[in-house]
C-alpha cells in the first residue's frame, strides 16, 4: 500500500543529513518565498527547534531573511505591511541600483523631499559625492544614512509616527515656533512607492502616507517614482497619482512593454543600469 506524500516526505527527511536538509530547506524557502516553522517542521519530521536553529543559520549565511514564525526569501515580494527590518532586507541588489541611478538626478545646490521606505535609503547612501544639498524628508532612517558634508540643511516633517514604517504622517510643511506655518517647494522629489498600474497609476498601503506622498509630489518641480521591478502591475489600497504625474520612473531592470509604452506616451524618462 503506498504511503501518503507527505509520511514519505518525513522519512526521506528523516534520513538526510542535516547539511541536505538545510539546502532542501533553503530550496522550499527560495520557492514559496514565505514559510513558518511549524509548517518546515512538519515537511521536515524534526522538531521546530531544529528548524529554527537551521534557519538562524540560514540568515547568517544570507540564504534567507529569519522572520517572527518563520522566514522569507530575499528575492520575495514583501507585504504591504511586512516589517520594515525584513524590507529593508528585501531586494537589496535592486535597491543600491536603483539608488545610484536617482543620485544621479542631483545636483549640487539643489532642495529634494524624499518619502518613507527603504528604496530610499539606498538614494541617500549614493548622495555621498553631492554637496550643498537642502533634504526634507518624513523617513525618520534617512538622517543616519545620509553621509556627512552632503546637505547644507536637513529637516524632517513633524505628524504622527508611524511606527512599522519609521516615518511621521503629517502635512508637507514646516511651522516655526511662533509662526504661521511655511509651505515649501523643492527641485527634486523622490517617491518610492508600493505599486504600479498603467490605468490606476501610483499606489501604497496606507491612505494617511499615500497623501503625503502626493504633497510631496506637487511641492516639486520634477518627480522621480523609485520601484523595483516587482511594483509593476501591483495596485494597492491607496491610489494616489496617476502614472503621467512622475517626469522620471527609476528601476532596476527594463519595463515590460506595457509599461515601456505608457511611460513613452506619456513623456516619462526611465531609468535603468
Amino acid at each position: 500500500m503506498n504511503q501518503p506524500l507527505g509520511a514519505m516526505m518525513t522519512e526521506e527527511a528523516r534520513r538526510r543529513l542535516p547539511a541536505g536538509r538545510k539546502a532542501r530547506l533553503a530550496a522550499h524557502v527560495a520557492e514559496n518565498g514565505q514559510v513558518t516553522v511549524a509548517e518546515l517542521a512538519d515537511m521536515f519530521g524534526v522538531s521546530v527547534d531544529t528548524i529554527r536553529r537551521d534557519l538562524d543559520q540560514l540568515d547568517a549565511d544570507g540564504v534567507l531573511i529569519r522572520t517572527h514564525g518563520g522566514a522569507v526569501s530575499p528575492d520575495a515580494l514583501p507585504k504591504p505591511d511586512t516589517g520594515l527590518e525584513i524590507r529593508r532586507r528585501v531586494q537589496t541588489s535592486a535597491k543600491e541600483l536603483i539608488g545610484g541611478l536617482a543620485a544621479s538626478l542631483v545636483q549640487d545646490g539643489q532642495s529634494i523631499l524624499v518619502n518613507g521606505g527603504t528604496t530610499v535609503l539606498a538614494l541617500a547612501r549614493a548622495l555621498r559625492d553631492r554637496s550643498d544639498l537642502t533634504i526634507a524628508t518624513n523617513n525618520l532612517l534617512l538622517p543616519s544614512e545620509i553621509p556627512a558634508g552632503v546637505y547644507r540643511s536637513l529637516y524632517v516633517f513633524g505628524g504622527i509616527v508611524r511606527e512599522s514604517a519609521q516615518a511621521t504622517i503629517g502635512p508637507v510643511t514646516f511651522t516655526p515656533l511662533g509662526s504661521p506655518g511655511v509651505d515649501v517647494n523643492a527641485d527634486l522629489a523622490f517617491v518610492a512607492i508600493g505599486g504600479l498600474t498603467v490605468a490606476g497609476g501610483y499606489s501604497t498601503s496606507n491612505v494617511a502616507e499615500a497623501q503625503m506622498m502626493r504633497d510631496m509630489m506637487d511641492r516639486a518641480d520634477k518627480v522621480a517614482v523609485l520601484c523595483d521591478s516587482t511594483k509593476f502591475g501591483r495596485k494597492l489600497f491607496a491610489q494616489f497619482a496617476p502614472l503621467e504625474r512622475a517626469d522620471y520612473i527609476v528601476t532596476e531592470a527594463p519595463p515590460a512593454p506595457e509599461f515601456r509604452d505608457a511611460f513613452a506616451e506619456r513623456g516619462i524618462e526611465v531609468l535603468t543600469p
